[in-house]
């Protein structure tokens, strides 16, 4: 799998289809946020970039602006999930076939960005895994155990072999846009496991690509025992959520082109 990767990294970038947004939620990211937005601009020439500024106290949509994403600032700070929505019916009123979530504190490294946008060959919604190869990425040990969890307890759920459950760096489709523009859930963790309920159970097919990922550059997540029992209850209850509320799902699936 790694193998994949090398003429992203290597060579030539590799080209991402038509009407491809890369969407960026960024609270408080001026220090990183531009580049970011230059990395996208490089390693996937073709796709549009839209930051969704979660009503930063910094010059995060300035800077955004500045290296040449359009930008889209709440009135007030919704989370991750509210800014995601927010992109996701920008894209959808756009006409946008693919979206790509990279966060704004350069934790995701966009070289792979085109192998996921690739991968949605043949899938919905496709997860950038930090722990499915040997790419080295540093979790505390209570919070790893939780996520191995959480990953098995995803896995069963969608009918495929998951390790990283919680990544938001994710590619995509036409379906998944259409379902989460309506229904994405804003609450913690919700925006991750709790999204991937929704769609299995709207019949999207989910699949995940190895990916490298880099610490955060501004907050960490909790550590220590109480703090990764406390994530895996909140998880669990996103994932409860998840399969007993009703869902309106799109119709059938479209092929990317």
């Amino acid at each position: 799998m790694a193998a994949e990767s090398e003429p992203a990294r290597a060579g030539r970038p590799l080209l991402v289809p038509p009407r491809t947004l890369v969407v960026v939620p960024a609270l408080n990211e001026a220090a990183s946020v531009g580049s970011v937005v230059r990395a996208v601009h490089e390693h996937a020439p073709g796709a549009d970039v839209l930051v969704v500024d979660d009503h930063s106290g910094d010059d995060t949509a300035a800077v955004a602006r500045a290296t040449g994403a359009t930008v889209v600032t709440l009135p007030f700070t919704l989370g991750v999930g509210g800014a995601m929505r927010t992109g996701y019916g920008y894209a959808l009123r756009h006409g946008y076939r693919i979206v790509v979530q990279v966060d704004g504190d350069g934790q995701h490294d966009v070289r792979d960005l085109p192998r996921l946008v690739e991968a949605l060959r043949g899938a919905d919604v496709v997860i950038g895994a930090r722990f499915a190869d040997d790419t080295p990425y540093e979790v505390g040990g209570a919070r790893r155990f939780a996520m191995r969890i959480l990953a098995a307890v995803m896995s069963l759920i969608v009918g495929t072999r998951l390790t990283d459950s919680t990544s938001g760096y994710r590619a995509l489709g036409p379906r998944a846009i259409r379902l989460f523009a309506e229904h994405y859930p804003a609450e913690y963790l919700g925006d991750t496991v709790e999204a991937l309920v929704i769609a299995r159970k709207c019949g999207l097919v989910v699949r995940q690509v190895p990916v490298r990922m880099t610490a955060r550059e501004h907050g960490r997540p909790t550590q220590g025992v109480v703090g990764s029992v406390v994530y895996l209850a909140r998880a669990l209850v996103a994932i409860g959520l998840g399969l007993v509320r009703r869902w309106t799902c799109p119709p059938a699936p479209e092929a990317v082109s």
